[in-house]
């Protein structure tokens, strides 16, 4: 199935997280860096919450990073993601250091492995455009 043509409610865009979705729509994975402690920061927020600093910039992030545990979501919350149940969720630590939660990219036949290497992929889902990510290379056994 098209995940672009899954009927699921969108992001919700605030002034604060504007430029992480736009920068998605565009391909890009842009996340906050505070000046002042040089800490990279995601989920999008007024303050680092490492110096307490109002000095946030955003910056693109190399869209790397490992699988930090994921699942495999057999009944979905909502109805717009039956289509594509069993779909896999799950943490992805970023290589500049924070970790986000995302869709992961998969055949149904694909294990995943935590601690593999992923990547984001710009995928769109439900007429959006987000930040999915994929494992890079097979790492052999693991768990589903």
């Amino acid at each position: 199935m098209d995940l672009d043509l899954l009927k699921t409610p969108g992001p919700t865009i605030t002034a604060l997280t504007a430029p992480f979705w736009a920068a998605a729509e565009e391909g890009r994975l842009s996340i906050q860096h505070c000046e002042d402690c040089e800490s990279a920061i995601f989920y999008p927020r007024p303050i680092c919450p490492h110096c307490w600093s109002q000095r946030l910039v955003w910056k693109d992030g190399s869209g790397r990073g490992h699988l930090k545990s994921f699942t495999i979501v057999q009944k979905p919350g909502h109805p717009g993601w039956i289509p594509v149940a069993p779909y896999a969720v799950g943490l992805i630590e970023l290589e500049e250091g924070p970790t986000m939660l995302s869709f992961i990219l998969r055949d149904n036949q694909e294990e995943l492995v935590i601690g593999s290497a992923v990547e984001m992929i710009p995928t769109r889902i439900g007429g959006r455009t987000l930040p999915a990510f994929r494992q890079t290379q097979s790492q052999g056994k693991g768990m589903i």
